[in-house]
């Protein structure tokens, strides 16, 4: 290098460093800020979230004495009203696409389980939806009596077939009074984008019901991630897929419906980080103009 290059250097290297300490203090300051704002606004979310919940269920107590569709009433107003605090509080929205292929009658609904987020919305769009879900929420003071009355169908996850079993009995019951079976087909909440790990349940419910069974797709892991205080505003999309008719084989229809809904899920997922990315990239403007600094 010659001597000119090396002064050019030296004169040009210092500017370049005073600049970019002066840009980057902005940007983590910036990033901070909203890492604090969205901390804030998760927070406010879970206290009014639970305090709904507690609110609900006192106001709820009478539904005890009276028929069920009272209690379903005061569960459809729970669902809505979290739904409306999502999107104040959080920039939560939901859109909701495909709800025409779901039968008003009894059906099976083999959703897709990646946060707490489908365990109560889907009771705004359902017309009477039955979940299935662990025996042992059932027994948790006040919150399992409801779920009693409330016709859900429990299922002791350690007893194999003999639960399989009582578990469809029940189903077909509900079924019988022309309810929507909920039934979350990995058994438990998956992060978006894991190995999938179908159970044999909803198999051996479709297999026993004879009635169509709706996949359920959707995002809600990524804005309500599971084992996480933090929700992250965006929107959370829920794909109802054209049915699967009653009858096929039961291998036959495992192998269909884990197709059909991991397909439509990975689409809903990739839509739902693509929204993510763009509002983060309109959020860091400064990066791209640190780049053109540098290399300037």
């Amino acid at each position: 290098m010659t001597p000119w290059l090396k002064a050019t250097a030296a004169t040009a290297s210092p500017t370049h460093a005073v600049s970019d300490c002066a840009r980057h203090p902005l940007a983590d300051r910036s990033a901070l800020a909203r890492s604090t704002s969205l901390l804030i606004r998760s927070l406010l979310f879970n206290a009014l979230f639970y305090a709904n919940l507690v609110i609900q269920m006192a106001v709820a107590l009478p539904t005890f004495f009276l028929p069920r569709r009272f209690l379903l009433a005061f569960v459809r107003s729970y669902a809505r009203t979290s739904l409306w605090l999502l999107r104040v509080v959080c920039g939560i929205k939901v859109e909701w696409r495909g709800i025409e292929n779901i039968p008003r009658g009894a059906c099976i609904i083999a959703c897709k389980h990646q946060s707490a987020w489908e365990t109560f919305a889907l009771y705004a769009v359902l017309r009477d939806p039955a979940y299935i879900l662990k025996r042992e929420l059932m027994w948790i003071p006040l919150f399992g009596w409801y779920t009693w009355k409330a016709g859900l169908v429990p299922v002791n996850r350690e007893a194999g077939l003999a639960a399989l079993s009582r578990m469809s009995a029940r189903a077909r019951q509900e079924l019988a009074r022309a309810r929507q079976v909920v039934i979350f087909p990995e058994g438990t909440r998956r992060p978006p984008g894991a190995e999938p790990v179908y159970k044999p349940g909803i198999a051996y419910l479709y297999s026993k019901a004879d009635v169509a069974c709706v996949p359920l797709a959707l995002n809600s892991g990524l804005f309500w991630p599971r084992r996480s205080l933090h929700r992250v505003p965006g929107t959370i999309l829920v794909e109802a897929l054209e049915p699967i008719a009653p009858g096929l084989d039961r291998r036959i229809f495992a192998a269909r419906l884990q197709s059909v809904l991991e397909e439509a899920t990975a689409r809903l997922v990739a839509e739902g980080r693509r929204e993510i990315a763009t509002r983060d990239a309109a959020q860091n403007p400064q990066d791209d103009g640190t780049t053109a600094g540098s290399a300037s």
